[in-house]
């Protein structure tokens, strides 16, 4: 690592520490040629992947996109927050998990309607009647029975 204040490469670590939540260290440097002290983050660099929309358009994974579906569906309903950052969290380890670079948004929108099901069964129902774009209401008894 370039020291920031003369651009010497003869830098040594002279201390380390691991953040609270575990994702990054903190190292503190000093420079050998000019004697100064300075800190670097170090953080692992992840990729999203991008999501393939059904008309073949491609965009970035966008979490607040996915926490505005959450937050639509389950609209005046008994669910905490916490809930909807726990079931973010546990699509985005999953995204990530895959490994891919390319996501269909069908799959993304199925991930969404399992952990609607397990949160909120009416949640549930109000995703999947825009996401399965039900047309009558057999689509919702169909729905509704599936449940």
């Amino acid at each position: 690592m370039k020291c920031p204040f003369c651009g010497d490469a003869d830098t040594q670590v002279i201390d380390s520490r691991v953040n609270d939540e575990g994702d990054s260290i903190r190292r503190r440097r000093k420079c050998g040629a000019c004697d100064k002290r300075f800190t670097t983050y170090e953080t692992a660099e992840l990729h999203m992947p991008q999501v393939v929309k059904t008309n073949g358009t491609r965009e970035e994974f966008n979490r607040e996109k996915l926490r505005l579906s959450f937050t639509r569906a389950l609209h005046k309903r008994p669910v905490p927050t916490e809930y909807v950052d726990r079931a973010l969290d546990r699509i985005s380890q999953k995204l990530l998990s895959l490994g891919e670079r390319e996501i269909p948004a069908r799959d993304l929108g199925e991930s969404v309607m399992h952990e609607l099901k397990l949160m909120d069964k009416v949640a549930y129902i109000r995703f999947a009647s825009v996401y399965r774009s039900f047309s009558d209401v057999d689509d919702f008894n169909d729905a509704i029975r599936d449940l």
